[in-house]
């Protein structure tokens, strides 16, 4: 094996507490998007294997829904210490199944230490309350208490950070699950369930399957002893899932695409904020849900702001994400090259100009440039289906009314950002813009304590911050009597 991936994670279900390799099960390979190299194998669970997943999960739900949270967040901790001191070896098998910088692996990591340990305060919080009786010696209480056995889907583009957040919030509830992670970047999800088994997760509690996507989600889905579903993705998924889990009336929590409007206003701070942003696009060559997507700026700042931003992002470096002089690493699946060349394509025969980038720049892996194109009208494809990558449309707007319409104008509402040094705009525009998160002159978004989640279609539930726990638990309300009237 290639001295570049002879520490990679050994790959494998997790079922029941117990590693299992392939053994004559169907098998996938693992792709390096730096060289389109095929260079690990993925084993896929068996319908065998996705029952005896859910019934350790539903069997393991018995004992660790009533296990003290005291208890629940002394592991979490644990999980954290372990994300700590593994974050170097996790990145860069994430950087050799995923693309990104070596450096992005690294903090992806280990932020989610952080996260695990927010969850292990949160879940020693989970509350009831009393409800004063109408008439003596009647007690009436209100619990919260886990749902049971969690189905999550998680993506590729941060395959550490997602899982994680779904796992911990589930754990810490009091709740199970069965993982399904992103086949073609599987490393990260694998060294995931073996820091929650090496810090003593009882057996069954998380499990982790591989497989066709749309097979292990339906057998999932459908299993009885699933009660809610957790997903992350695309829109056009997530509304296939919920359908099927919405006919079995499970509790969801779906975490959907989105096309992040930035509006940058004539007072701003223009030249920094181009820069800002430029920055922000950068990571993970684009693919984020919550990258700067759409691009409007005030006519009088427009050509300051193009300049700037142009400086920033076209000189970039693009490469290997092993390669420490690498500021922007490949795409991470070959098809993504031609999704970026068909929006170029049409945005430029609908009008828009070609500042920078445009065309696939190696045959050897799935890189792509930093893409810039102006005056890209809002009917173009790019301005209506989330690019997911490293191509920027800019566009111009006259008024603050105008620019709220068409950043409010498609059926996504998961982030948006804002640049203005009015504080009267700043306001105006954060309570009349739809989306369920909002950035105000930086990018506060995606922390332990601060909710993610969209409206429209971009989801629906809320992952992270004190809301973390609601779509994990049931509410049950029990009034006693001391004696029958």
């Amino acid at each position: 094996m290639d001295t570049t991936t002879a520490q990679y994670e050994a790959l494998a279900l997790y079922i029941g507490g117990r590693f299992l390799s392939a053994r004559g099960r169907p098998e996938q390979e693992v792709i390096n998007p730096a060289t389109g190299e095929a260079f690990a194998q993925l084993p896929h669970a068996t319908r065998e294997d996705l029952d005896n997943a859910v019934n350790a999960a539903s069997d393991a739900f018995q004992s660790w829904r009533h296990t003290p949270a005291i208890e629940r967040s002394a592991l979490l901790r644990r999980v954290a210490s372990l994300i700590r001191e593994r974050a170097p070896q996790i990145a860069r098998n994430i950087t050799l199944d995923q693309g990104k910088p070596l450096a992005e692996a690294i903090l992806e990591v280990q932020s989610c230490a952080e996260h695990a340990e927010w969850h292990a305060e949160e879940c020693r919080r989970i509350y009831g309350r009393v409800i004063p009786a109408r008439t003596p010696g009647v007690q009436q209480t209100v619990s919260r208490e886990p749902i049971g056995v969690c189905a999550a889907f998680t993506p590729w583009n941060f395959p550490f950070n997602l899982a994680l957040r779904k796992v911990v919030a589930a754990l810490g509830s009091g709740c199970t699950t069965v993982l399904k992670g992103p086949e073609d970047s599987p490393s990260a999800v694998v060294a995931l369930a073996r820091i929650f088994h090496d810090a003593g997760l009882p057996a069954g509690c998380l499990n982790v399957v591989w497989g066709v996507p749309s097979e292990v989600s339906t057998h999932l889905i459908n299993a009885p002893a699933v009660r809610k579903i957790s997903f992350t993705g695309s829109a056009t998924v997530g509304k296939q899932l919920a359908s099927m889990a919405g006919a079995q009336m499970k509790r969801m929590t779906m975490e959907l695409g989105g096309h992040s409007p930035v509006l940058v206003f004539d007072d701003a701070d223009v030249e920094q904020a181009a820069r800002f942003l430029a920055r922000t696009k950068t990571r993970n060559a684009g693919q984020v849900c919550m990258a700067p997507s759409r691009f409007f700026v005030h006519e009088k700042a427009y050509e300051r702001f193009v300049d700037a931003f142009t400086a920033e992002y076209a000189p970039l470096r693009v490469g290997d994400g092993l390669d420490p002089q690498t500021q922007m690493g490949p795409l991470a699946h070959e098809r993504r090259i031609d999704a970026m060349q068909a929006l170029v394509t049409d945005a430029r025969e609908r009008g828009a100009s070609l500042v920078c980038g445009g065309s696939r720049l190696d045959e050897t892996g799935y890189f792509f440039p930093p893409t810039i194109l102006t005056g890209v009208p809002d009917d173009a494809r790019l301005m209506v289906e989330e690019p997911f990558g490293p191509v920027v449309p800019i566009t111009t707007f006259s008024s603050t009314e105008d620019a709220l319409s068409r950043a409010n104008a498609l059926p996504y509402g998961l982030a948006s950002y804002v640049f203005t040094n009015s504080i009267a705009t700043a306001e105006y525009v954060a309570g009349r813009i739809e989306a369920g998160m909002v950035g105000i002159n930086h990018f506060g978004l995606a922390l332990p304590e601060t909710p993610l989640g969209g409206v429209k279609e971009s989801g629906m539930g809320s992952e992270g911050g004190i809301e973390t726990f609601d779509g994990y638990l049931v509410t049950k309300f029990v009034s006693q009597a001391s004696r029958v009237p």
